[in-house]
């Protein structure tokens, strides 16, 4: 597989992953009252370095499984760790990751194009 494909690959990994995230954000604030609810989180960088650093593809079926509950934050009175205040930053974070990666993948595309047109 050429680079420009295999970063391809990624782009398109970080975007989906980066929409899981979204729902997984979305679902964290709407349980927030629920009680017992324990926040979830999409660590998906950190299996994306894994991934690399083994020279394994990135696999997009694998993704849900790193969908993981921290059990990091502390728990309030209702046995809930969900903070709104972390999930809008993580809400803000993410949805500048997403612009980021639709950005790139949108210049890559543009330059194949212009190759494919430079040379026909």
């Amino acid at each position: 597989m050429d680079q420009s494909a295999r970063l391809t690959d990624y782009l398109e990994a970080g975007l989906r992953a980066a929409g899981l995230r979204q729902s997984v954000i979305a679902d964290n604030i709407a349980n927030m009252a629920t009680p017992g609810f324990r926040r979830r989180a999409v660590p998906f960088e950190q299996a994306f370095a894994e991934a690399l650093a083994k020279g394994e593809p990135v696999r997009m079926d694998g993704l849900f499984r790193h969908v993981h509950r921290p059990m990091t934050d502390p728990v309030n009175d209702i046995g809930n760790d969900v903070q709104l205040e972390t999930e809008v930053a993580d809400l803000v974070r993410n949805g500048l990751l997403y612009k980021t990666y639709a950005r790139l993948l949108g210049r890559m595309y543009q330059q194949m194009e212009r190759a494919i047109v430079t040379e026909t």
